[in-house]
């Protein structure tokens, strides 16, 4: 996931991990506005289908997706080339992702107490032996299939596999664990101390072959002193005992340590793997439907790119059988898009499909468009109206301005807010100049927005101060009411066309007591 660091998983993706290890009286943190791009951008659609029904991948993807906003150029060019790498064999890094997944269902299945030395050693040698064969698999992955990849990540995953699992280790490993079962007894030495106590345990390494059963009968008995328990000697018993715990301790604490650094590189790989493999369920599920998909051109914070060409709604897409009609917007240089138009003539989902594109860039992966290029921004936000419900401790309005105010709070240049219908609780005048108040003062601070409105007096404003930095764009309707989801160049547009619904709802002609008004916006 990244160059020269892991990527560090949360408290839910450990929990999504180790679901019987919850963390007790800690909450996760969740980022401002997390909750509110899920539910205006419907990120919860695309995440599902990077998922499908594990919810480890949902929660990686989660995360991966709102961390992204912290990724710089180089970090996405990176990840690009890693899930290009994913693309052209999927059915091996699939089979790595499985690997992974084994190895800590296996490593959850040994459990040890750290009080005690034996439990501990005998634990990790657990750990290990359940492990050593998927570490062979792993180092058997690299050496038939990394000339495949061309990423610098598999690159590199690749001949670390190989450099530390070479034969000889493995061979050592084996060797290790057969010798700490200690199937022939533990030998190990002592010192008396100051008060005769035993003091200054070393666990020894016995030579020499061991005896057969022939040898110990009749062959010529060690030299040596020697002494045995008597079977009802439950206090020598116990003092041979404490003895044995503290000969393996620094073993024990070793093995420990060898088997969780082991069991740490898994679950790391299946953690960040996890992205790639939600990334290729995705790919699998719009290139069945026949959409485009591209790599973005990510540009640095403050060059004030955006274009693209065949731009959907991802999430709608998902949501429908048939295609998504794409668009094609050149806003190079403009820190102001404002979108008028017709009702249910695509605006919103075209909003979506500009947050979602920039969402799947920035966190690495594929947008949903034939191209697309965008600078990068350290935030998002969206300010979408809400329909009123008895939750609602003050008026629809009153509830906007104090969404606003919070994240007026926590804006910093270069964010993108994206605006749906905001200010559309009070009247066309002054609805219209909240919204260009506000927005000036953001345009000020450096801050991109996205505009959907039917505020005409707001949008025409704007559209008359014949601003190079401002684009206006209008939903198509052709001349017969008809909707092509098409989002063109123009200047504002005047009415919503609530007139078209009304027909299609109603199926009659508008006559001077209808009361809908096509010169102003109909809200509903």
């Amino acid at each position: 996931m990244y160059r020269d660091r892991d990527f560090e998983p949360d408290q839910s993706v450990r929990e999504a991990m180790h679901p019987f290890r919850k963390e007790s009286g800690r909450l996760r943190r969740i980022p401002f506005q997390e909750q509110t791009l899920m539910q205006d951008l419907e990120l919860d659609k695309l995440l599902r289908a990077m998922a499908g029904d594990d919810d480890f991948l949902f929660t990686v993807a989660r995360k991966a997706v709102f961390d992204g906003f912290q990724n710089g150029v180089d970090t996405i060019l990176y990840r690009q080339e890693v899930l290009q790498d994913c693309l052209k064999n999927p059915g091996v890094v699939g089979e790595l992702y499985n690997l992974a997944v084994e190895a800590t269902v296996r490593s959850r299945k040994h459990w040890y107490d750290s009080r005690y030395p034996s439990s501990m050693l005998y634990g990790s040698l657990d750990v290990l032996s359940a492990l050593l064969d998927i570490l062979k698999t792993s180092r058997g992955i690299a050496e038939n299939e990394a000339s495949k990849f061309d990423s610098e990540g598999f690159t590199a995953l690749f001949t670390a596999l190989k450099k530390e699992l070479a034969d000889d280790y493995l061979k050592v490993i084996e060797d290790y664990l057969a010798d700490l079962k200690f199937r022939n007894g533990l030998l190990f030495s002592a010192e008396l101390g100051e008060w005769n106590e035993s003091t200054g345990f070393v666990l020894r390494q016995q030579q020499g072959k061991d005896p057969s059963w022939l040898q110990r009968l009749f062959g010529k008995k060690a030299i040596g002193y020697t002494f045995e328990l008597d079977e009802r000697d439950e206090a020598g018993a116990r003092v041979i005992s404490e003895m044995r715990q503290q000969a393996i301790s620094r073993v024990a604490v070793a093995l420990a340590r060898s088997a969780g650094h082991i069991v740490g590189f898994f679950e790391m790989l299946r953690t960040e793997l996890a992205f790639y493999v939600g990334s290729l369920n995705l790919h699998s599920r719009l290139s069945a439907k026949g959409e485009p998909v591209c790599f973005p051109a990510p540009s640095p914070l403050g060059s004030r790119s955006l274009s693209f060409r065949g731009l959907y709604d991802v999430s709608l897409s998902l949501h429908l059988e048939r295609r998504v009609v794409g668009n094609a917007i050149n806003a190079d240089g403009k820190t102001l898009m404002i979108i008028t138009g017709a009702n249910q003539g695509g605006k919103s989902s075209f909003l979506r499909s500009i947050g979602l594109a920039h969402i799947m860039m920035q966190c690495g992966m594929f947008a949903g468009a034939e191209q697309f290029q965008a600078e990068l921004c350290p935030a998002m936000f969206t300010h979408y109206k809400r329909e009123e419900d008895s939750k609602m401790k003050s008026g629809k309005f009153d509830e906007e301005l104090a969404r606003m105010s919070k994240i007026i709070d926590h804006v910093t240049p270069g964010s993108i807010v994206l605006f749906n219908e905001s200010f559309a609780a009070t009247n066309e005048r002054e609805g219209s100049e909240i919204a260009r108040q506000i927005v000036k003062g953001l345009l000020e601070k450096g801050i991109k927005l996205f505009f959907v409105t039917h505020l005409f007096d707001f949008a025409h404003g704007f559209f008359q101060q014949n601003l190079d930095y401002a684009i206006f764009l209008r939903a198509e309707r052709k001349d017969d009411g008809t909707r092509t989801f098409r989002i063109l160049e123009g200047a504002p547009s005047e009415t919503s066309y609530g007139e078209d619904l009304y027909r299609e709802v109603f199926g009659e002609q508008r006559g001077e007591d209808s009361l809908v008004d096509t010169g102003t916006a109909v809200r509903t």
